[in-house]
């Protein structure tokens, strides 16, 4: 895509893909799933402020590097479904960690199917994926050279994202494969892991 700039750091103890998004010539950028190390997030973005924060979904490994990295006006979307994971270790899989506590930011704005949404300059399309958790999305960035679908843990470079963590469901990630699947072939993904 025409001078998009994406820097994919792999954050935390089981090294999710953290996507920091921005366009030449602009001042701002975004980030997808900070799950950690918000420093190094900061050190990427360099003096470049933070328009927006995207969660695919709720899950620790993907918001526990959010509530450092916010600045004034910085929007935070999550689907609502989701959004009480950004609180609640239980249901967010924080516990998993050793039994750690992981909070993220208070959201900003819900998205859900099909919504269109403008940060730093980028249009996404929001696709609703619920199988991983209930609220999981994909991201989909379109323009006349290509398409990037940002997938989270629902497409992994490994596979699918587990169902069986409070919230999954198989049926319904069938369901999303299903519906991803022509994305799938005409997209380059960016998945949550791999």
């Amino acid at each position: 895509m025409q001078g998009l700039q994406i820097t994919r750091l792999r954050v935390g103890p089981i090294q999710t893909n953290c996507y920091l998004l921005a366009l030449d010539g602009r001042d701002d950028c975004l980030v997808i799933d900070p799950g950690d190390e918000p420093e190094r997030i900061v050190q990427a973005k360099g003096g470049r402020k933070l328009d927006a924060i995207l969660f695919t979904h709720g899950h620790f490994d993907h918001i526990g590097g959010a509530k450092a990295l916010c600045e004034p006006g910085t929007r935070v979307y999550i689907h609502a479904l989701d959004a009480p994971m950004l609180h609640d270790s239980r249901k967010n899989a924080g516990w998993m960690l050793m039994g750690e506590t992981t909070e993220g930011p208070d959201a900003t704005d819900y998205v859900a199917e099909g919504d269109r949404m403008t940060c730093a300059g980028l249009t996404f399309t929001v696709l609703h994926t619920p199988g991983h958790t209930p609220g999981s999305v994909c991201y989909l960035l379109e323009d006349e050279e290509g398409s990037l679908l940002f997938s989270g843990d629902t497409v992994m470079a490994m596979g699918i994202g587990r169902t069986d963590l409070p919230g999954g469901s198989s049926a319904q990630m069938r369901e999303s494969l299903e519906k991803l699947r022509p994305y799938l072939q005409t997209c380059h993904v960016l998945g949550g892991h791999g």
